[in-house]
């Protein structure tokens, strides 16, 4: 116990005993024995300070996890006790810190010197008192509990009584002795470097918890207004606008202030505790997914939080959930139309800064923000944004919005200090707060602006069940090797080019991995199944027995034939599903004497096509082909794949569909093989062709309702191109064309009783004939109106094939009307 001073000797013996027998310490990793335990190389653990009461700590997880006793020497000729201090206490209340390197530290480098043979395993280890969120935390513990501020023995006696049960030690990767020293380094300079390496490693575990060491928000708004680039935007704003050097310092201020957040851990963690109430009363549980994609990253990188945005609920869920893992919450980049009276400082405080819905113009601003956000990434915080910039109406992912992605990798490049990785993070809820709000919108009302009175008015919605909430991280995303593609000579390192020419390109790359690797992360809840099922159905409606068939049909197609390895689909059976709906209430019985028939409502089948939206990227290819099959009781596999290279592209660009067009034809085959072994469809001939059951059997039904689920988009898409026929090349702009189309598609949804809304969005119809015009089916001529070649009628015979005569004939008729 060299390490230790005298009066930490006294008070280790006094309270070995009684600081045992108290703490009980949430540990990471889980897998500490497996991982540490059969090691051949002696381990020494590394503490950051030498407090009495982590030692003991240590001491109880070695103890319960089959490891060495921090206080066992190591063997010999190593002269030292199985643990190093990298600070020791100084002072009476161990008010001071003593930061010189300790002689166990030069004792151990020195013995690696003299025996080449010689390694030992250097163990980092995080004590925090009053860390693990997953404890039902009193508001003490919560004042109590971990920061970065320098606390003497008084206040961790107080942390220790308090917070005994509710803390947190994680065991980092060790650190080699023997590579140290064979770096060619003196012992005096090895020493140091090995010192350096591991308090830079600490560091990080510390941040990795709590969040980096942040300044006050009035520090921040400093370093901002004194870099130079913000220098140089105020001395062009002070010129465009004749302004003096003091407002234009001022203005500048004034948009550093409306930016930055506030954060508090003494809020976070206040948080915390009250959200773990709200959750229980609003939800039937919380359940997280792969939060191995998370741990794999957090560590060494500046991690970007980039979730699909579905609910105001976003914000807490996440931060939530990642608090609850022991983990660091991110800072979110949050709307400026949320920084409300009453909310906005609240928000702050848990690390939401605050960006305008437009930079155009205004070159000032935007330098401060990326300044800004640059800090933020250099001091090693990470981040949250939500790529499609607002909250989806419909169920989809949205089309990205590319401006903070393109002020992430500006910023990077030009002060490229830590690695960066996008995490993609997936939201599955059974039923949402603003679902009713949404329906309004895509029926043509007015979008509500936020704020708090529109908050207070929706508080009695909470009374209802909303089921169980799904979060799931996806696949992370590297910057760098994004970056390699698009700079493979690495030009960025000696060009300081601020915009460089392939930004775009590795924007745009980057966006669309990420929507693609959201939706690879996707849930399948009992609601999203319902959803499939029951809309596939004229009157949203069906017999009990045939409803828990087809929910089992659906589920046995995701699971046996998974769209990505971390896509999650329930466990339950049809049956089971079915009592969920009722219980949820969004299908009711009809009592029958030949069998009971489930039912939605009208509002409820509105609603409920937002869920069916959520997964519907999983089952597009399966009811893709099952379109084929509509109108055609045999089809060739040749005709199969034709109509599937034909029409892929633009489903692939609507619901970001992870396989590239080359892999589709493979796809195809994988898929139909596994509609044949569920029974909906017949190999002949070798597999040259393909038939469907025989009219009017259980499995022909159920291949109809498959094919109901995407038969909509054809149906769309059918319309764009009957429409531009009808008005002939060169004869409609764009912008009428996506009128009319819209405008059609609601006289059909009226005449048909088409329950979904996204059927007649205007943004969907603007998408695919972008899509067309990027892939050269459509031109534009020198009066802005579109133009097409033979290909456009081709496109419309082959629809013949997948759709019914009668939906046919449905778009001619409203066409030509």
């Amino acid at each position: 116990m060299a390490d230790l001073p005298g009066l930490d000797r006294l008070w280790l013996g006094l309270l070995r005993a009684p600081v045992s027998m108290w703490a009980r310490p949430h540990v990471l990793p889980e897998d500490l024995r497996a991982r540490y335990a059969q090691r051949e190389r002696p381990i020494c653990y590394v503490l950051n300070e030498s407090a009495v009461a982590d030692l003991v700590v240590l001491e109880k997880v070695c103890a319960a996890h089959g490891l060495p006793a921090p206080l066992d020497p190591l063997k010999k000729p190593l002269p030292s006790q199985s643990v190093l201090f990298l600070e020791r206490r100084a002072g009476f209340w161990g008010d001071r810190t003593d930061y010189r390197i300790s002689e166990s530290m030069r004792s151990l480098v020195s013995a690696a010197f003299d025996d080449p043979t010689l390694d030992v395993d250097l163990v980092p280890v995080t004590v925090l008192w009053g860390r693990a969120p997953n404890r039902k935390d009193s508001w003490l513990r919560i004042l109590l509990s971990e920061n970065w501020e320098r606390v003497g023995r008084f206040r961790r006696l107080l942390s220790l009584m308090v917070n005994g049960r509710n803390l947190f030690v994680q065991f980092g990767e060790p650190v080699s002795l023997r590579a140290t020293v064979s770096e060619g380094h003196d012992r005096s300079r090895a020493v140091r470097r090995l010192t350096r390496t591991l308090r830079l490693l600490l560091a990080r575990q510390r941040a990795a918890a709590i969040g980096p060491d942040l300044s006050h928000r009035r520090t921040m708004a400093t370093q901002v207004l004194r870099s130079g680039a913000v220098r140089r935007a105020m001395a062009d704003e002070m010129r465009s606008k004749k302004i003096s050097r003091r407002e234009a310092l001022k203005l500048a201020q004034d948009y550093v202030w409306e930016i930055a957040a506030n954060y508090s851990h003494i809020f976070v963690a206040f948080m915390a505790k009250a959200l773990s109430w709200f959750w229980t009363r609003l939800y039937d549980g919380v359940e997280l997914h792969h939060v191995e994609q998370l741990q794999k990253v957090i560590e060494g990188n500046e991690v970007i939080y980039v979730p699909c945005h579905r609910s105001h609920i976003d914000y807490l869920l996440l931060s939530y959930v990642i608090y609850y893992k022991g983990y660091a919450i991110p800072h979110i980049a949050a709307g400026i139309n949320l920084n409300m009276a009453g909310v906005g400082p609240f928000l702050r405080k848990g690390g939401a800064f605050f960006m305008r819905r437009s930079f155009r113009g205004n070159a000032l601003y935007t330098m401060v923000f990326m300044k800004y956000l640059g800090l933020m990434m250099a001091r090693g915080h990470s981040i949250e944004y939500f790529i499609e910039g607002g909250r989806s109406r419909t169920g989809r992912l949205l089309q990205p919005k590319t401006g903070m992605l393109s002020m992430t990798l500006r910023s990077y490049l030009r002060d490229p200090r830590r690695p960066i990785v996008f995490l993609p993070v997936y939201f599955g809820y059974e039923r949402l707060i603003e679902g009713k709000t949404y329906v309004n919108e895509m029926l043509g009302k007015p979008k509500e602006k936020e704020s708090i009175f529109t908050m207070l008015r929706a508080l009695p919605a909470l009374r209802k069940r909303f089921g169980k909430v799904h979060v799931s991280f996806g696949e992370p995303i590297h910057l760098d090797e994004v970056l390699k593609r698009h700079d493979p000579d690495n030009r960025r390192a000696t060009e300081k080019v601020e915009r460089p020419s392939w930004l775009p390109a590795a924007v745009d790359e980057l966006a669309t991995r990420i929507m693609i690797n959201i939706n690879g992360a996707a849930c399948v809840a009992p609601m999203n199944l319902i959803a499939a099922a029951l809309l596939a159905t004229p009157k949203q409606s069906m017999l009990e027995t045939d409803l828990a068939r087809q929910l089992e049909l659906l589920a046995s197609l995701l699971r046996q034939a998974p769209y990505s390895p971390l896509v999650w689909v329930t466990e339950n059976d049809g049956a089971s599903i079915v009592r969920h709906g009722e219980r949820m209430g969004v299908i009711q019985r009809l009592k029958h004497p030949l069998g009971d028939v489930m039912q939605m409502t009208e509002e409820n089948s509105v609603l409920l096509t937002y869920f069916r939206n959520n997964v519907l990227h999983l089952l597009a290819l399966p009811s893709l082909i099952a379109c084929c099959f509509l109108n055609n009781r045999t089809m060739r596999t040749e005709d199969i794949q034709r109509l599937m290279w034909r029409i892929y592209p633009y489903v692939r660009d609507e619901l970001f569909l992870r396989w590239t067009e080359e892999e589709v034809s493979a796809v195809t085959l994988e898929t139909l093989d596994d509609l044949a072994n569920h029974g909906l469809l017949e190999a002949v001939e070798a597999g040259a062709q393909w038939r469907r059951p025989p009219t009017g059997s259980a499995e022909a039904v159920q291949l109809s309702m498959l094919a109901q689920i995407t038969v909509q988009i054809v149906e769309r898409y059918y319309l764009v191109i009957a429409v531009l026929l009808k008005h002939g090349s060169g004869r409609i702009s764009q912008d009428a064309l996506e009128s009319q189309c819209q405008l059609m598609a609601q006289r059909m949804s009226l005449l048909y009783e088409l329950n979904s809304p996204e059927f007649f969005d205007k943004i969907l119809f603007k998408n695919f004939i972008d899509l067309l015009r990027s892939r050269n089916v459509l031109g534009v001529n020198a009066e802005g109106r579109l133009t097409y070649t033979d290909m456009l009628p081709a496109v419309a015979d082959d629809a013949q094939l997948v759709l019914h005569e009668q939906i046919r004939n449905s778009v001619l008729q409203v066409t030509h009307r």
